[in-house]
């Protein structure tokens, strides 16, 4: 006998927005260096990742020996100025997100737009952590823009 147990569904839309004083073909470069090699989920906190920076290219991490966390693939990809990935992320239970960086430039400034959705039985812990700030999230926003700020300082342009 099959026996089905109801489950809730949750929703989560989050958004956050950074102001950058650099072009935006250095923000997007940045930016995929931080969802990337620098990423981390804390100040002090590494989590490499690897994104393929493509359509259909995937975010993982890569832990050797055919070993790791599948975090999803991009969806759209418009350098400099919008990345879209869709996938699980870092959610080990049925759910998927929705995560899309939006950069506007204007007057040698950027901005830089987050919005991440996410839908599925996401326990009730780990929804109230999310909607606490999504602390990682935040914390790559204001590391892409203290590191797009410095590369632009050094004349070092983007794409």
């Amino acid at each position: 006998m099959l026996t089905s147990i109801p489950a809730a569904v949750h929703t989560l839309d989050i958004r956050r927005e950074v102001e950058i004083a650099a072009p935006a073909a250095v923000v997007f470069d940045t930016l995929l260096e931080q969802l990337g090699p620098h990423h981390e989920t804390a100040p002090g906190y590494p989590l490499p990742m690897t994104l393929e920076a493509w359509p259909g290219g995937r975010w993982y991490r890569d832990l050797g020996s055919n070993t790791g966390h599948y975090w999803g693939h991009v969806q759209v990809i418009k350098p400099p100025r919008l990345l879209e990935i869709c996938g699980p992320l870092f959610m080990s239970y049925p759910a998927v997100s929705h995560l899309q960086y939006r950069l506007t430039e204007e007057g040698g400034m950027t901005r830089l737009t987050l919005i991440h959705g996410v839908m599925g039985r996401i326990p009730p812990e780990h929804l109230a952590e999310m909607g606490e700030g999504m602390e990682p999230w935040t914390h790559t926003l204001h590391k892409v823009r203290e590191r797009a700020e410095e590369r632009s300082a050094a004349g070092r342009p983007g794409r």
